[in-house]
């Protein structure tokens, strides 16, 4: 096994995670791709980008706002506008971006100031105003995410924007050894919390408290955002909702969880299946498919293959009962995993087979896989999250999951342990009792 586990903290006397080297490794990386590009500028409001760039953070509250951003222009440093008071606090705290680049400017709030305060064509303004000082105001801007204001706004400046987020995707798709080390140590967080989870599960327990629990658990070992929790469990499984409720959980319910949370930025995206108290042979055959269809795809990840190769492995939609790909979109799946939960490569049949992406050393990924029971209701989902190394792979996500595991009490009976492998109504179990009673 190949990556180190660390503790959270920082100390002297080991070298865990070495953050000056991620800051500096990051904005190096995206500088060689600009400067290989046909591109001036990077302009950026996405914040994973932002944080990439600048190492920047203002909370995960702005996550979803487009309130800031920053420019990095060909052979220069990032500026960074920021939110009101945070611009002062970086000037003091993060010297790495320096003093003048730590400016006070905000965007439209998402529309939500007044068109008439002028505040995307202040954002235009500001952006011209750097380009033109550095006689790049001709070259193209590229732009990660936009409100539709500001990029009016910027083309009636005459700037030429174009797609900037491949550039930065591209740039993101290989990790550094601190972002692998982190990534890691996400998924340890991950692993502690299932631990407390599988304790907790019995009959009685809400979803909605399987999500608190998960969230308390990764909060007190330090994570900075609980993204996610997505608690599905009984009749729920079959087709996958996609969100959490305050559903009861019942004796021989399937129980599946996605755990997403970011630790210094970058996140996880972990599935585990469950049984509670028992489960049917049905669900044990889906888990078994489900399992098979992850090690498969497992076993051939390494430089050099496609994404094509993996989704190859993996059932049709018509194969689990849906009418097409984009239909089963993301049940059969996986997908980069960094300061965001999809990033490069993406694998899903909708999309790999005829655009196939190349597997290279350093890629982290996230493989998804799902199968729905012959009984209608019940379903198994697994993920497992992978470092792609010079000959293969390492799994970095370590709870249990080779065969399907059976959360809450054990009973017994008079005659031993009841099994746990049984239908959820306990009657199906006893055939020939109509006729012992007629005895």
């Amino acid at each position: 096994m190949g990556l180190k586990t660390f503790g959270l903290m920082g100390v002297d006397w080991e070298e865990r995670v070495n953050i000056e080297r991620l800051r500096q490794d990051r904005l190096a990386r995206i500088k060689g791709a600009l400067k290989k590009s046909e591109l001036g500028a990077l302009l950026c409001f996405d914040m994973n980008n932002i944080r990439y760039i600048s190492a920047t953070h203002i909370g995960t509250w702005a996550m979803d706002k487009l309130v800031r951003f920053t420019l990095l222009p060909q052979d220069d440093e990032p500026i960074v506008w920021d939110f009101g008071s945070a611009a002062r606090h970086h000037q003091i705290y993060c010297p790495w971006l320096g003093v003048e680049r730590s400016r006070a400017g905000i965007s439209t709030l998402r529309g939500a100031t007044s068109p008439n305060s002028g505040l995307a064509q202040d954002v235009a303004r500001k952006i011209k105003r750097e380009l033109e000082q550095r006689r790049l105001h001709n070259e193209p801007v590229g732009v990660d995410v936009i409100e539709l204001p500001v990029l009016f706004a910027l083309q009636a400046e005459g700037i030429k924007v174009v797609d900037g987020q491949q550039l930065m995707l591209e740039v993101r798709k290989i990790k550094t050894q601190d972002e692998i080390t982190l990534l890691n140590s996400a998924c340890m967080m991950v692993d502690a919390a299932y631990e407390e989870l599988y304790r907790f599960m019995r009959p009685g327990v809400r979803e909605n408290e399987c999500v608190g629990l998960v969230s308390k658990v990764l909060f007190d070992l330090g994570s900075e955002h609980v993204e996610g929790v997505n608690a599905i469990s009984g009749e729920r499984c079959s087709p996958h909702p996609h969100v959490y409720t305050d559903r009861v959980l019942r004796p021989g319910d399937p129980a599946f969880f996605d755990i997403l949370h970011s630790y210094n930025g970058y996140r996880t995206c972990y599935y585990r299946t469950f049984a509670v108290g028992s489960a049917s042979p049905a669900m044990v055959d889906a888990y078994k498919r489900c399992r098979d269809y992850m090690d498969a795809a497992i076993s051939i990840v390494k430089p050099g293959i496609t994404t094509a190769d993996v989704v190859k492995l993996w059932p049709k939609a018509e194969e689990f009962g849906f009418a097409n790909e984009e239909a089963a979109f993301a049940l059969q799946y996986g997908h980069g995993v960094g300061l965001c939960i999809w990033e490069k490569p993406i694998f899903s049949r909708l999309v790999s087979l005829d655009n196939p992406e190349v597997i290279e050393e350093g890629m982290v990924f996230a493989l998804e896989t799902y199968w729905p029971a012959s009984d209608g209701w019940s379903a198994a989902r697994l993920e497992e999250e992978v470092v792609v190394t010079k000959d293969g792979c390492e799994v970095i996500t370590r709870f249990p999951s080779e065969k399907l595991l059976v959360a809450g009490t054990q009973y017994f009976t008079f005659s031993g342990p009841l099994s746990n492998t049984r239908e959820t109504q306990s009657q199906l179990n006893n055939p020939g009792a109509l006729e012992r009673v007629k005895r």
